[in-house]
């Protein structure tokens, strides 16, 4: 059945859509199941044919929420040494570093495997169940712009990689048994992804379509006709009639601050990437974890555990943290250099490969954190006192700062700025 031409006409506010990467302004049109909608320049994904299914996502939420309980109250492994044991559950994992004086490793810890998966778990259950009841609940806005931040930041399946990573090292010392809070974080894994398949953008529309303010404003109409500039909300997705008289205008539906284009986004991604540059020799140079076992006290490099992994017979694991904690930092830092420096100098150089090379720092950023948690294990657990005993060293500290702060420098730059120099010979509008 075909639409009449009263409802080809009609216009959402939710039906505009700007590019993340390139800016260029879209018209949402319906698609199949599993269908994806791509940008017409860059080719990024702007959404998929699929409307939010409440009482599926309410039910997949409530379910992982359950199992993220059950795995931080849980004993991960239990190991057996000489008639010696020795179990912990993450949240102790976190304490003991906290208590070796890794303080600011151990709220890394905490925060991106335990609270940010909490709140966006938390937060979409609230807002979903508040949307099944016909409402818009209280707070939803800024619960949808915490789920989006706490995306950026959690670690779940890095952390079980992690964990199994660091039991592997463990059977060489000691008996490892396997517990239910390791189970529950596998679960916990297998959930987060798909729940995290979810757009908070469809919430948003969602929320549109139970009130009054579903229709394209009459400013956004009047500027898509007389293609005057707009501006898109960061957060929702909105996009809105721009203001050149009005300073601070923010976006209609979640209250957010609005900008073309990310403030002083170049200054801020260069300052990230000079501090994580020089922090990254001191991550890799000094020790990062200390083992005082009955066959001597060494102390251990990333590099270093590269090599054990290497000549036990695991070279598939040496391979993972290889790349994962030496050849990725230093693939990060010399992509985002590369995307700033062109970025400054407004280069017309290939667009389309840097904001693909964009994407992929986007995707493996996190995965450096695979080391710090296989420390953040190896010290919970390994504590048999006098036979052996496992500490973290300053370079773990440092390697956690390299981190953190790529995946800043990351946040920071605005891709939009790869396409603003290029001319489009196709006359699309953008935002």
């Amino acid at each position: 059945m075909q639409p009449d031409q009263s409802q080809r006409d009609t216009v959402y506010r939710y039906d505009l859509i700007s590019c993340h990467d390139c800016g260029v302004l879209h018209r949402r049109r319906l698609l199949a199941p599993r269908d994806k909608a791509r940008c017409v320049r860059c080719r990024s994904v702007l959404y998929r044919g699929v409307d939010p299914d409440l009482n599926r996502i309410a039910a997949i939420t409530m379910g992982a929420l359950i199992v993220f309980l059950i795995a931080q109250l849980s004993p991960i492994v239990r190991l057996e040494m000489n008639g010696n044991t020795s179990t912990s559950t993450l949240p102790h994992a976190v304490a003991i570093m906290w208590g070796q004086g890794m303080r600011a490793v151990s709220v890394c810890v905490a925060l991106f495997t335990i609270v940010f998966p909490a709140i966006e778990l938390v937060s979409v259950l609230y807002v979903v169940l508040g949307l099944r009841s016909g409402r818009q609940p209280p707070g939803m806005h800024w619960l949808l712009r915490g789920v989006r931040k706490a995306r950026e930041w959690g670690m779940t399946e890095v952390l079980m990689i992690g964990i199994l990573i660091g039991l592997i090292k463990m059977t060489s010392m000691s008996k490892v048994i396997i517990q239910p809070g390791l189970l529950a974080f596998g679960a916990l894994t297998l959930m987060m992804a798909v729940e995290a398949s979810l757009d908070p953008r469809l919430l948003w529309n969602a929320a549109d379509r139970l009130g009054a303010g579903a229709m394209l404003a009459p400013a956004e109409r009047a500027a898509l006709e007389t293609r005057a500039p707009m501006v898109a909300c960061h957060d929702c997705g909105l996009v809105l009639a721009a203001y050149a008289n009005r300073h601070g205008q923010r976006c209609a539906r979640c209250g957010c601050k609005l900008h073309r284009r990310k403030p002083d986004s170049i200054m801020r991604t260069w300052a990230y990437l000079i501090a994580a540059a020089i922090l990254y020799i001191p991550a890799n140079l000094l020790p990062v974890l200390n083992t005082d076992s009955l066959y001597g006290n060494k102390d251990d490099t990333i590099i270093s555990g590269v090599v054990y992994f290497w000549d036990t017979g695991a070279p598939e694991l040496a391979v993972i943290i290889f790349v994962a904690s030496i050849v990725v930092p230093m693939l990060k830092l010399a992509a985002l250099s590369l995307l700033t420096w062109t970025a400054q100098r407004r280069s017309h150089w290939r667009p389309m490969q840097r904001t693909v090379l964009y994407r992929m720092v986007e995707f493996i950023g996190r995965w450096s954190m695979l080391d710090i948690f296989v420390i953040t294990v190896s010290v919970a657990l390994v504590r048999f006192d006098a036979m052996a005993m496992m500490t973290p060293r300053p370079g773990a500290l440092a390697f956690c700062a390299v981190v953190v702060l790529t995946m800043f420098a990351a946040l920071e730059f605005d891709p939009r700025l790869i396409w603003d120099p290029v001319k489009d010979k196709n006359g699309v509008r953008h935002v």
